[in-house]
């Protein structure tokens, strides 16, 4: 699993396109600066890697533009040993800049698929969540809940209940709402019942699938 010179010179421009976008998180910046992005991606696309865009990886699902993935950990404000529920764990990807990042990841993933290659890849990184696992994300984890933050990286047409009662009071919850197009939202626990909202313009994501058994 080779990381090289010329990779490391590829995610620092990389980091420079995300700044000049508008990514002022140092933490997010530094986290992508360290991640070997092309590793997530079948070896043959390796020249595809760095560039600000998403990708195919297998089971219809993709590898978000890295902006993207940039934008939903700013917004998620980390701090360090942060509980974080992260639905779609995907090529693990996301995963990996959380962890960087300082956070404690519980990840679910519902295409076994996915699930199994994250499974092998992310220890081989040294990107060590707390917990992958193959499951509903509708659901979220309720046995680990409450957590600090929850971000979904899937298209949603709707919040999912379990998702809001899983989010501690003052925690932050990411995602991208909408059927075709998304609207990338945050909400905010304020007490029990009330939640901020805030929306942050249209982004493209694969859909949120709910198991319906």
């Amino acid at each position: 699993m080779r990381d090289t010179e010329k990779h490391q010179g590829l995610r620092n421009q990389l980091v420079k396109i995300l700044s000049e976008k508008g990514i002022s998180d140092k933490i997010v910046l530094e986290a992508i600066k360290k991640i070997p992005r092309h590793l997530f991606l079948d070896s043959g696309f390796e020249q595809y890697a760095y560039q600000d865009k998403a990708f195919p990886i297998g089971a219809g699902q993709t590898i978000s533009q890295p902006y993207t993935v940039a934008f939903q950990s700013q917004l998620l404000e980390v701090k360090k040993d942060d509980k974080v529920l992260e639905i779609g764990t995907g090529s693990g990807y996301q995963t990996a800049v959380l962890c960087t990042m300082g956070a404690k990841v519980y990840s679910v993933e519902r295409q076994n698929e996915l699930f199994k290659t994250t499974s092998l890849l992310l220890p081989k990184l040294g990107i060590r969540p707390k917990l992958l696992t193959f499951g509903d994300g509708y659901k979220g984890l309720p046995n680990y809940a409450p957590f600090d933050s929850i971000i979904v990286t899937a298209g949603a047409p709707i919040i999912p209940k379990p998702l809001m009662a899983q989010l501690k009071i003052g925690g932050r919850l990411v995602i991208p709402l909408g059927e075709k197009e998304q609207i990338m939202t945050l909400l905010i626990r304020k007490n029990e019942t009330q939640f901020e909202k805030h929306e942050f313009g249209e982004f493209r994501f694969v859909p949120l699938l709910e198991d319906k058994n």
